[in-house]
C-alpha cells in the first residue's frame, strides 16, 4: 500500500485531494509554484476555499507537508498526482503549457530514483496526450521506460466544485488509463483505500480512458439540455409542469433522474469545456460531432431566452435585480454561470442590474466592474428591483421569507429559475414566474 504522495497543484481539486490522501493516513506532500499557496498549508490554513477543507486540514495537519520543488517532493514519494490546469484554446482542445515543464521536473527526480514511482495525470487532456507529450516527457529526462522503470496514470476525476471532498471520497466510479498492469493495480488499491463508498474502477489504455472522461461529462450536459428543453415546452402548454414530467421520466432506469432538473442552463469550468473538447476531437478525427455541438448552441441560447424574457418583464427604465452570480451553490466560481452571463447580456442591453451572491461577489465584480450595482444583501438587491431573477438556488435565498419578496408600492416580479422559492401567485405584492411550468404564470420571451 502506498503510504506517501506527491500532489502538485494546490488548487480548488489539489489542495483537498492532498488533504483527503492524508486523511486516509497517506503522509502527503503538496506542491505548487505559489509560494502563498505553500506557505498557507505549511501552516495549516487552506491554500483555497472548498467545503470542509479548513477543518479536514487541521485535523490531519500532521501528515501534511509542502514545497515549491517538484523533485524533492518525487524523490520523497512513492506516488504523483498532477493537478495543474490544462486551459481551452481556440481549437476547443486542451493546452498542456502548464503539464509538461511539471513533467519535466518529475522526470529528473525519477532519473535519481530507484524505486518504482508512479506518475498520476488527473488533469483534462486530449486523447492522445497521455501516451504522446506527457510520456514522451516524463521518458526524455529520466532515461527510464514507462512502464518498465515508472508508472503512468490517466486518472481524471468526476467532482464539483463546492462539494469535492465528498465527491472524491465517494465516487461512483474510478477511471483509470494505465501504462502498465502493475501500475493500475497499485492506483486501484489506493483508491479501495482511501474511498468511502468502495467504488466500481474501470481499467483501461490512455486512449479510451481519455475518451471516456470527456464523454462523461458530454453526456451530462446533454441530459441537462434536454431537461432544460422539456421546461421551455412546458412553459408554452397549458398545465406544463416540467418536475412533473421530469420525475416520471426519471423513474425510466434507463434515464434516471439525475441532472434532469429543467431550469435555464449548465456552467462552470468543466461541462461547457469538456463539452467542446469532445467535439474538437470529432472534428480532428473526422467524426461527426453534431449532437455536442447542438448541445453546447442549445446552452448558449437559454442566457438569451433568458435576457428576452427577462427584458420583456421589465418595465421602461425598471431595475433587474440578479440573485446568484456562481454556477452553483456553494462556490465562488462565475465561469460561465448563468447569473453572470445574464448580467452581462442584460448591461449589452442597456438594462440596470443590481447583483448579489453570498460567495461570488469579488470575482464577479472583477469582471463586471462597475458595470452593476453589487448590493451589500439579497434582500437589499431585493428592495432596489422591480424584476429579481434567481440564477442560482443558494439556500439564503430559498431561507427569506415570502413577505420579503413584495415591494411597498408597485408589485414586484420575481423569475424563479429553479423553482425553489416559497411563493406563488397569491403572495403579497409578488407576480410569481417560476419557470418551467405552464404559460397560465409566465410571459413567452420573443
Amino acid at each position: 500500500m502506498v503510504k506517501t504522495a506527491t500532489v502538485i497543484g494546490l488548487g480548488r481539486l489539489g489542495a483537498p485531494l492532498a488533504v483527503c490522501l492524508a486523511s486516509k493516513g497517506m503522509r502527503v506532500i503538496g506542491v505548487d509554484a505559489d509560494p502563498q499557496k505553500v506557505e498557507a498549508l505549511q501552516a495549516g490554513r487552506a491554500p483555497v476555499a472548498e467545503t470542509g477543507l479548513e477543518a479536514l486540514l487541521r485535523e490531519n495537519r500532521e501528515r501534511l507537508s509542502a514545497t515549491g520543488s517538484i523533485e524533492d517532493a518525487v524523490t520523497a514519494s512513492e506516488i504523483t498526482f498532477i493537478v495543474v490546469g490544462t486551459p481551452s484554446e481556440p481549437s476547443g482542445g486542451f493546452s498542456l503549457r502548464h503539464v509538461l515543464p511539471v513533467c519535466e521536473a518529475i522526470g529528473r527526480a525519477l532519473k535519481t530514483k530507484s524505486d518504482f514511482h508512479i506518475a498520476v495525470l488527473t488533469s483534462t487532456v486530449l486523447p492522445g496526450m497521455t501516451a504522446g507529450p506527457v510520456q514522451s516527457k516524463l521518458e526524455e529526462l529520466s532515461g527510464k521506460k514507462c512502464g518498465r522503470d515508472f508508472g503512468l496514470c490517466y486518472s481524471p476525476e468526476f467532482i464539483a466544485l463546492g462539494s469535492v471532498i465528498h465527491d472524491f471520497l465517494n465516487p461512483d466510479f474510478v477511471l483509470i488509463g494505465e501504462s502498465d498492469a502493475r501500475s493500475g493495480g497499485i492506483l486501484q488499491d489506493l483508491y479501495h483505500h482511501v474511498c468511502d463508498s468502495k467504488p466500481g474502477v474501470a481499467r483501461m489504455n490512455f486512449a479510451n480512458a481519455e475518451i471516456t472522461k470527456l464523454a462523461v461529462n458530454t453526456y451530462v450536459t446533454t441530459k441537462i439540455s434536454f431537461a432544460n428543453m422539456l421546461a421551455r415546452i412546458c412553459e408554452k402548454v397549458p398545465g406544463g409542469n416540467v418536475d412533473i414530467v421530469t420525475a416520471t421520466l426519471g423513474l425510466d432506469t434507463r434515464i434516471g433522474g439525475k441532472y434532469l432538473k429543467g431550469a435555464v442552463g449548465y456552467g462552470g469550468p468543466c461541462f461547457p469545456r469538456d463539452n467542446h473538447a469532445l467535439a474538437a476531437l470529432a472534428r480532428e478525427v473526422g467524426a461527426p460531432a453534431d449532437l455536442a455541438q447542438a448541445t453546447d448552441q442549445f446552452n448558449r441560447a437559454q442566457v438569451q431566452w433568458l435576457a428576452s424574457f427577462v427584458e420583456q418583464c421589465t418595465a421602461s427604465g425598471g431595475h433587474v435585480g440578479i440573485l446568484g452570480l456562481t454556477y452553483k451553490p456553494h462556490t465562488d466560481v462565475v465561469e460561465e454561470a448563468v447569473g453572470f452571463l445574464l448580467a452581462q447580456e442584460l448591461i449589452s442591453r442597456g438594462i440596470r442590474v443590481n447583483a448579489f451572491d453570498p460567495a461570488g461577489m469579488e470575482n464577479a465584480r472583477l469582471a463586471l466592474g462597475e458595470s452593476v450595482q453589487f448590493t451589500a444583501s439579497a434582500k437589499e438587491c431585493i428592495r432596489l428591483s422591480q424584476l429579481i431573477v434567481v440564477a442560482t438556488p443558494w439556500k439564503e435565498f430559498i431561507d427569506i421569507p415570502a413577505e420579503k419578496w413584495g415591494g411597498a408600492g408597485a408589485e414586484k416580479t420575481v423569475v424563479d429559475c429553479w423553482r425553489v422559492l416559497k411563493l406563488n401567485d397569491k403572495t403579497a405584492g409578488v407576480r410569481y414566474i417560476g419557470l418551467g411550468s405552464s404559460p397560465e404564470r409566465t410571459v413567452a420571451a420573443n
